[in-house]
């Protein structure tokens, strides 16, 4: 049996060949799977048709491509939204545990943002980055760049385009659990800033109750001003929300305190035991600590007029090879 981060793959592949009238390669696939927000390149689409194969739901046509049979018809009817809705938070745990940056070595994985850019606007983009980055709108400077055509990482960067990686804030959920604390995300949300200081979430979006990431809804609806927030103090931002058990609270302190000498900041605060935490609900006997998202200084490049393709909690990276821009 295969992991549920495959099967859903797997269902997203059959999806893309159902809706075609025609054979359908594992190039297209990997290019319409990266428009839905799969981080999955070629070559790994390839070892998931080889399954769709052999499970007889899709069907090879030699060089052309593939289609998909009657039982893979039945097999796609009978995918669930209840499953795509544990799809998020289930991709999160994978992430948080293949996230192994060590604080005191320095080596290991982060958990990144991948964002993709025309060529001609990656200069203008930098600059804004750049820029956000250097007011707290991030929780570390360091990015990733990855050029066309590699498929580094699993990720497949078009023709004409440049990926940029920004450490993702649940970066911290792995960096919790490393040091033996449970830790899961509870909420994304939007975040309002007055006199340059966090007022309050004033939207939240539970990450176990949708079938989409919480800050990707917040990127698609436009609803951050953080250029607004960096020139006059007062705007809005995004920021996520985790909770760990309250007797934690003192050793969670301490490793957050030792990840800002690593350029890994933007924790806002720690939370009361069972109490809301600027104003996002809590469970009882757990703490809240609401975190920057590292996708902000993304957010600020899409404000600005520039066309920018993100995806957040998309996959992990070395921290060592990711650079100040």
């Amino acid at each position: 049996m295969t992991e549920p981060n495959v099967e859903r793959k797997l269902v997203e592949i059959m999806r893309i060949i159902s809706e075609s009238d025609k054979p359908v390669g594992a190039r297209l696939i990997a290019d319409e799977m990266h428009n839905r927000g799969y981080a999955i390149g070629e070559r790994a689409v390839r070892y998931h048709l080889r399954i769709l194969d052999e499970r007889g739901f899709t069907k090879k046509h030699g060089y052309i491509g593939r289609t998909i049979t009657e039982r893979g018809k039945k097999e796609l009817s009978d995918a669930l939204i209840s499953d795509r809705l544990g799809f998020i938070i289930t991709k999160i745990e994978e992430l948080i545990y293949r996230a192994d940056y060590d604080l005191d070595t320095g080596k290991g994985n982060v958990i990144v943002n991948i964002s993709y850019i025309d060529k001609d606007d990656y200069e203008n983009a930098a600059d804004i980055i750049r820029y956000a980055m250097s007011h707290g709108a991030s929780i570390s400077p360091k990015v990733g760049i990855l050029e066309e055509e590699t498929d580094e990482y699993d990720i497949y960067v078009p023709e004409g385009k440049v990926a940029m990686a920004t450490v993702c804030s649940i970066t911290f959920d792995g960096l919790l659990l490393k040091n033996g604390i449970p830790t899961l995300p509870a909420y994304g949300g939007l975040m309002q800033m007055e006199d340059n200081k966090p007022e309050g979430f004033i939207d939240l979006i539970s990450y176990s109750g949708t079938s989409i990431d919480p800050i990707k809804i917040f990127l698609r609806r436009k609803s951050t001003s953080i250029l607004q927030a960096i020139d006059t103090g007062n705007g809005k931002m995004l920021a996520n929300i985790r909770e760990i058990p309250a007797s934690a609270a003192s050793k969670a302190e301490i490793m957050m305190e030792h990840a800002k000498k690593n350029d890994i900041c933007g924790h806002i605060c720690i939370g009361d035991p069972g109490m809301d935490v600027l104003y996002a609900p809590v469970e009882r006997g757990k703490i809240g600590i609401p975190i920057m998202a590292g996708i902000n200084s993304v957010a600020a490049v899409e404000e600005a007029g520039i066309l920018i393709e993100t995806h957040p909690v998309s996959t992990v990276m070395e921290y060592r090879k990711m650079e100040l821009l």
